[in-house]
């Protein structure tokens, strides 16, 4: 019987539509059968459009359906893929603006501080949901593969309340650093053996080699000649500087994930960089994507006459998703780095967290070797993080506000910048305006919302401000876009990031 994999969130067209390609890029997985599901029923019908014409045009035996119903997409389902955005592009934009007025500058919000916290209390109950229905019509042993952000939090909450699915958290973070690190030491990527073990997004490169030589004490001295790094990864280099290794994610990224380097306005944009979104930006990943949603349905009628996709080996991606599957289907051995709880893996870590370590898959199943202990250093950064992480999935779960209130005042950067009445009045605020995609918080919702209402009345609110924030570009119109067609072309047909993170 051929495999049946089920893509919830559907409508992310970059994902959607690459991960379809990778998989069908292997010989033995021609005739998958592929059902779709999104609740936007006009992205889900443009990707639909796309992927089946790719197929058709291919001559391959795979098939695709898209369907409004989750459980109808989920029946029978061997793998299961989460590209989710719960409360899509408006929740986001109030992940970004809210914390602002209180002084709280993010580049993504989608991992950690308060945009990262909330998108969890937004996704969490969504994906217990999809577990539940896993659990009752999909395939017996089925695996869900989830791309969702805030990984870490996602992926703890599903493999401790979700009915018994087993989940693995993907991300193309370490593929990324990779190439850096090749490219600052002069070499070829392939060359270069890498090891990283933390937790996602915070991911340290504890071991680099080249022809069995340990190259991880000379990476300071390559990041800090080189003449475009240097540049863009700051907040990356100067981490290095202090810890000793090298993290996974961007610039961008990681600054809002300590407490050091985006707490004063007047030095934040030393630390960033404005030639791309992912270096720093103020809201900059908002940017892009309120950009791209634009773009997209502008361009779409273009995609649609230029040739179809083809599906030979030489243009399979690096998305880790179609690698585990054709591992676990065909026995051959893939290698890669996977979020899983940790178990003992990292340890130095809770074991109940979620890390990402290196993994090997084969017909046997997804196997994670001991990493044993991280550099003193690296693990304290990641123990502030599962901390705020503990408390976020607990509350998305239960929907308690005092865990949420406790997890955003224990965020490093949110603590580095506000102090605890302001944070329990940002909390409110998020709360309502979130109130439509948090039916866990109902009666904290009215709680919240009445206290602002009397606060207002009254006017004993905590006085705010209207900020833009350090280093914000505006969003620009189609018009604008025009202008730079084939770089907003690359950007609509890529994954949930931009690769070069």
């Amino acid at each position: 019987m051929p495999l049946k994999i089920a893509v919830i969130g559907a409508g992310s067209v970059g994902f959607t539509r690459g991960m379809v390609r990778d998989i069908l890029c292997v010989p033995e997985l021609h005739d998958t059968q592929f059902t779709l599901h999104d609740i936007n029923e006009k992205n889900l019908d443009m990707v639909y459009q796309l992927v089946r014409r790719d197929i058709e045009a291919a001559g391959l035996p795979a098939s695709v359906s898209a369907t409004l119903d989750r459980r109808e997409a989920l029946k029978d389902a061997n793998y299961a893929f989460s590209f989710v955005r719960v409360g899509g592009l408006e929740a986001f934009q109030s992940d970004i603006e809210i914390p602002l007025k209180y002084g709280v500058d993010q580049c993504v919000g989608d991992t950690l501080a308060p945009g990262g916290i909330m998108y969890a209390q937004r996704t969490i109950p969504v994906l217990l949901d999809v577990c539940k229905d896993l659990s009752e019509v999909a395939a017996s042993g089925c695996l869900l593969l989830n791309y969702s952000n805030p990984m870490a939090m996602n992926t703890w909450a599903c493999n401790k309340y979700g009915y018994g699915v087993q989940m693995v958290g993907l991300c193309h973070g370490v593929e990324g650093g990779h190439w850096q690190i090749a490219n600052a030491l002069g070499l070829a990527k392939e060359e270069v053996d890498i090891i990283c073990a933390g937790i996602n997004h915070q991911t340290w490169y504890v071991q680099v080699r080249h022809k069995g030589q340990d190259l991880t004490g000379k990476l300071l001295e390559a990041f800090e000649k080189h003449p475009d790094i240097s540049r863009t990864e700051k907040v990356r280099i100067d981490m290095l500087r202090r810890f000793g290794y090298y993290s996974t994610e961007s610039n961008g990224h990681l600054s809002e994930y300590v407490s050091w380097y985006r707490k004063r306005p007047e030095e934040i944009e030393q630390w960033v960089d404005l030639s791309s979104w992912i270096n720093g930006e103020t809201g900059g990943y908002l940017r892009v994507c309120l950009e791209g949603r634009h773009w997209f349905e502008h361009d779409f009628p273009r995609w649609l006459k230029e040739p179809p996709w083809t599906f030979r080996p030489e243009d399979r991606g690096h998305e880790r998703g179609s690698y585990i599957i054709e591992g676990l289907e065909t026995g051959r051995v893939y290698r890669g780095h996977f979020n899983v709880v940790n178990r003992g893996c990292i340890t130095n870590l809770p074991p109940d967290c979620v890390v990402e370590v290196p993994g090997y898959v084969d017909g046997n199943g997804i196997s994670i070797p001991l990493v044993g202990d991280l550099p003193l250093g690296c693990a304290a950064v990641c123990n502030a993080s599962i901390s705020v992480q503990r408390l976020a999935v607990e509350a998305a779960v239960h929907g308690d506000d005092t865990l949420l209130r406790q997890a955003l005042l224990m965020d490093p950067l949110t603590g580095a910048v506000c102090n605890p009445p302001e944070v329990w009045q940002m909390a409110d605020e998020l709360l309502v305006a979130q109130a439509e995609w948090l039916p866990q918080y109902g009666p904290a919702i009215a709680a919240a919302r009445e206290r602002l209402e009397k606060g207002r009345a009254e006017g004993t609110l905590l006085p705010t401000r209207e900020w833009e924030g350090a280093a914000r570009l505006p969003v620009r119109s189609v018009e604008e876009l025009e202008a730079e067609a084939e770089k907003q072309r690359a950007l609509a047909g890529e994954s949930d990031k931009a690769k070069a993170e």
